[in-house]
C-alpha cells in the first residue's frame, strides 16, 4: 500500500507533519518502537510507530530518525499521548532527511494502525499472488507444446507489459514478440549473450540486468533438465567457476538465455518466481529441439564411422542416399556435401569436448535468417572425443561449376558470433573451424574430411579465442593429396617419415612421436613439453634434429601442414 492510503483512512487520525512529496512510498509492513536504535529489526519499507519514550532531550532526534533513514523504512508515526505533540525537533530533522512524519492522536491506539497496514498489505500481496498463480497456470496449458516459446512471450506481453526474447548463447533470436517492431537489432543480441555468458562464467547471480544506450534488460538463464529455479534460489555458477569445471563451461556455451526488456532489480518475489517459471516452460522447448536433432546426429556419425575406416565408396553413398531426403526433404537431384570441423580447447588440456563442440557447431550453423526450427536445421553434425564433425548438405551446383565456392563460408561463420563465444570462453578456451570445398560425391568425403581437418588447424594456429579457416587458405598440395592415388601417397610419406624412424631406431631418440605431439599442441612450445614431460630446452633440440634431418623448417606453415598430411597418412 501506499502511505498516502494512510492519509485516506479518517479511522486512523493520522496528521502529515512532513513529507507530502515522498506520500507515494509503499509501506511493506509496519512496527512498533521505542528502542533508540530500532535498526536491526527493521528490513525495509515499514511504517514505524512510536511513544516516544527513546526521546530524552532535542539532540535524540537527529541519530534516531538517521538510523530509520539507513535502514530505508517507509515513514514514521509518533504518538501525541506521551508529550502532547510531536517535538519541533523530531519534524526538523524528519524534513532534513525527507523521512515522512505523521502525528497520532492520542486517541488512536498503535494497534489499529497496525491492524490497518497488515490487513490492507496483506490483501494485496494476496491479490498479486492469486494472479501470478493464474498466469502460470495459462502458461502451462498454453506453451510450449502448444506453440512453442512464442506463445509464453505473448502471454508476458498481454498479462504483464513485458517484451521479452528468447536468444542461443551466440545471440541468435531463437523467438520473440510478434508485436516487436522493429525487431531486436543483431548488434544487441549479440551483446546481451555475451554479458550474459560473461556474467555467468564470473559466477554472479541471475537475473543479470544489462543497459544498452537508454534501455535496460533483464537476463534470465535458461536452464536445462532437471533444474527448478525460483527468486528464493536464482540460478547461479560457484564463484570461481571461470577458472574450471566442465559441467560449468559446457552449460555456459549451450543454454539458452530469456531477454526481458526491464530493470528486475526491484522485482518482487512473486514477480521474479514467474519469470523463472517461464524459463523452465522455455527450457521443455529447448530439450524438445535437441531431440528432435537425434536421427540427424546419427546419421552424421555413421557416416563419419564409414569415412574414417575407409569404407567402400558405394556404403558411404548408401548412407549419404538416407540422409539426403532427412536434412534436405523434397530434394530432387543428390546434393553437394561440405563438411565442417569444430573444436573446442581449454587451457588446463581437458581432451574430451566433443559432445560441447557438437552442440556449439549445430548452433553456429543454424541459418539465422529461416523460420522456424525444421527450415533453420538441416545439419547433422557428429563428434569424436575431441571435436565435431558436421554434414553440410548444399543443392547440386550447375555443370559448369565445380561446387567448390558454394555453401556456407569460414569467415561468415563466425561474424556474428565472435563477441559472445569470446565472453563464455573467458580467456581459458579456444573454438576453431576449419571448413572444406563442396563435394559431389561419396567418394570425396574423405578428402574434404581431412581438408576441414587441416583448415581447423590453420585457424588453431591463428591469435584470437575464436577462429575459422577454409579450404581456399590451404596449399594446393594439401588440396590435392587426399585425392591422389596410394602409391603416390606412400611415396610422399615415405620421403617426410623415413629419415626420421631410421633414426629413431638407431638412437631411440622419439622424434616421431616429438613431431605428433608438437603438430597436435599447434606448434607451442610450453604446451608440448609438459605434454611430453620434457624440458622446453630438450623439446627445442629434437625439434631441430627433425629440421635436420627432413630439410623442413617447422615454423612455416606449409612444412607443418606436409608432416601432419604424412603422419596421418602412415
Amino acid at each position: 500500500m501506499r502511505l498516502r492510503a494512510l492519509l485516506d483512512t479518517d479511522a486512523l487520525g493520522l496528521k502529515l507533519l512532513g513529507g507530502e512529496d515522498e506520500l507515494d512510498r509503499t509501506v511493506r509492513g509496519v512496527m512498533t518502537t521505542d528502542l533508540r536504535d530500532p535498526s536491526r529489526y527493521l528490513s525495509g519499507g515499514e511504517l514505524v510507530l512510536t511513544g516516544l519514550a527513546w526521546r530524552r532531550g532535542a539532540a535524540d532526534s537527529e541519530p534516531f530518525v538517521r538510523l530509520l533513514v539507513q535502514a530505508q523504512v517507509a515513514a514514521l508515526a509518533a504518538g501525541e499521548a506521551e508529550l502532547g505533540s510531536v517535538p519541533e525537533d523530531l519534524v526538523v530533522a524528519c524534513a532534513r532527511h525527507r523521512l515522512p512524519l505523521f502525528a497520532v492522536h492520542e486517541a488512536v491506539a498503535f494497534a489499529t494502525i497496525t491492524e490497518h497496514v497488515v490487513r490492507q498489505v496483506s490483501g494485496e500481496r494476496a491479490g498479486d499472488l492469486a494472479a501470478v498463480v493464474d498466469r502460470h497456470r495459462r502458461m502451462m496449458t498454453s506453451g510450449p507444446a502448444g506453440g512453442g516459446p512464442d506463445v509464453v512471450l505473448d502471454l508476458l506481453g498481454s498479462d504483464l507489459d513485458l517484451r521479452a526474447w528468447v536468444l542461443s548463447p551466440t545471440g541468435r533470436q531463437v523467438a520473440g514478440p510478434k508485436d516487436a517492431e522493429p525487431a531486436l537489432p543483431a548488434e544487441v543480441c549479440a551483446k546481451l549473450a555475451a554479458e550474459h555468458l560473461a556474467a555467468t562464467r564470473a559466477g554472479r547471480r541471475a537475473p543479470h540486468r544489462v543497459s544498452v544506450g537508454a534501455t535496460t534488460y533483464s537476463l534470465f538463464p535458461v536452464r536445462g533438465r532437471g533444474q527448478l529455479p525460483s527468486a528464493a534460489a536464482a540460478p547461479r555458477v560457484p564463484q570461481g567457476a571461470a577458472a574450471g569445471g566442465r559441467e560449468v563451461r559446457e552449460t555456459v556455451l549451450s543454454d539458452w538465455l530469456l531477454v526481458v526488456e526491464a530493470d528486475a532489480g526491484e522485482w518482487a518475489e512473486e514477480r521474479l518466481d514467474l519469470l523463472y517459471g517461464v524459463t523452465q516452460l522455455i527450457a521443455v522447448e529447448r530439450d524438445r529441439r535437441d531431440a528432435a536433432r537425434t536421427v540427424r546426429r546419427r546419421l552424421a556419425q555413421e557416416v563419419l564411422e564409414l569415412v574414417q575406416t575407409g569404407a567402400a565408396p558405394a556404403e558411404i553413398a548408401a548412407r549419404l542416399r538416407v540422409a539426403a531426403p532427412v536434412l534436405l526433404p523434397g530434394l530432387g537431384a543428390a546434393p553437394h556435401w561440405q563438411v565442417v570441423v569444430a573444436r573446442v580447447e581449454w587451457a588446463d588440456g581437458d581432451g574430451q569436448t566433443g559432445r560441447i563442440s557438437q552442440t556449439l557447431l549445430e548452433e553456429i550453423l543454424v541459418d539465422p535468417h529461416a523460420t522456424g526450427p525444421e527450415q533453420s536445421d538441416r545439419i547433422a553434425v557428429a563428434h569424436t572425443g575431441e571435436e565435431a564433425v558436421a554434414l553440410v548438405p548444399l543443392p547440386a551446383v550447375s555443370s559448369e561449376h565445380d561446387g567448390s565456392e558454394a555453401g556456407v563460408l569460414a569467415d561468415a561463420l563466425l561474424e556474428s558470433v565472435r563477441e559472445p563465444l569470446s565472453a563464455g570462453l573467458d580467456g581459458d578456451g579456444r573454438v576453431t573451424l576449419g571448413v572444406s570445398a563442396a563435394v559431389h560425391s561419396a567418394e570425396g568425403l574423405r578428402g574434404a574430411l581431412e581438408e576441414a581437418r587441416h583448415a581447423r588447424r590453420v585457424a588453431a594456429a591463428r591469435p584470437g579465442r575464436v577462429c575459422a579457416a577454409g579450404h581456399q587458405e590451404l596449399a594446393s598440395h594439401v588440396l590435392l593429396l587426399p585425392f591422389v592415388p596410394d602409391d603416390v601417397r606412400r611415396a610422399f610419406t615415405a620421403r617426410l617419415l623415413d629419415p626420421l624412424r631410421d633414426y629413431d631406431r638407431r638412437h631411440r631418440a622419439e622424434l616421431i612421436p616429438t613431431l605428433e605431439a608438437f603438430l597436435d599442441s599447434d606448434g607451442s612450445w610450453t604446451r608440448c613439453a609438459n605434454r611430453l614431460h620434457l624440458h622446453v630446452n630438450t623439446l627445442r633440440y629434437r625439434v631441430g634434429r627433425i629440421e635436420q634431418l627432413t630439410g623442413r623448417d617447422l615454423s612455416r606453415l606449409e612444412d607443418k601442414l606436409d608432416f601432419f598430411l604424412a603422419l596421418r597418412m602412415s
